[in-house]
């Protein structure tokens, strides 16, 4: 049953980073199992403020990935955090965590993927970049493989929408212009 207190916010726009973030797990099968990729989002400049990878999907990894972005980023008040209505975005523990650094919760109603997709998108441009036509051997290569393309992704992938720049460069040029502005 859906939190009634989860706010559901359909405006995706951004005017400046760390305003709006999505996340979202997707699967990654190797020889010896699964690898399970946890990543966050910021939807202004589609850079990926931190990820977990793990052979379980579960809150354990859901916690470590949240960890890391709050470490970067102590003060989140007001942002607002989209994902679909999966089990860990449900847990009481989840939501806490959220609202603890006074950030909003938004999700997808059931069949509706349109908060996350952004983070879909994101899915589908690694697993056609570095995961389909390529045979892992290892739950290890698997992982180093996915390491490093998010950082590929993040400090070299350009974008025309981000005018030709990385996430990374496009992130780090507006939050000058936003000091500057100050």
């Amino acid at each position: 049953e859906v939190n009634h207190k989860t706010e559901y916010i359909r405006d995706f726009k951004t005017s400046k980073p760390n305003e709006k973030w999505t996340t979202d797990v997707s699967e990654f099968k190797a020889p010896g199992g699964n690898l399970y990729l946890s990543p966050i989002m910021d939807m202004y400049d589609g850079y990926i403020i931190s990820y977990d990878i793990s052979t379980h999907p579960d809150f354990t990894q859901t916690k470590r990935m949240i960890d890391k972005a709050f470490e970067q980023y102590p003060n989140l008040e007001g942002l607002i955090f989209h994902s679909d209505q999966g089990w860990q975005y449900q847990m009481k523990p989840y939501q806490q965590l959220l609202k603890e650094k006074g950030i909003k919760q938004s999700f997808s109603r059931k069949g509706n993927c349109m908060d996350n997709s952004l983070m879909e998108n994101f899915f589908g441009i690694m697993k056609n970049e570095m995961y389909y036509d390529h045979e892992f051997k290892s739950l290890d290569e698997l992982r180093k493989a996915m390491e490093e393309y998010i950082l590929y992704y993040n400090t070299e992938r350009i974008n025309i929408k981000r005018k030709g720049l990385s996430p990374l460069q496009f992130r780090q040029q507006s939050l000058s212009q936003l000091q500057i502005n100050a």
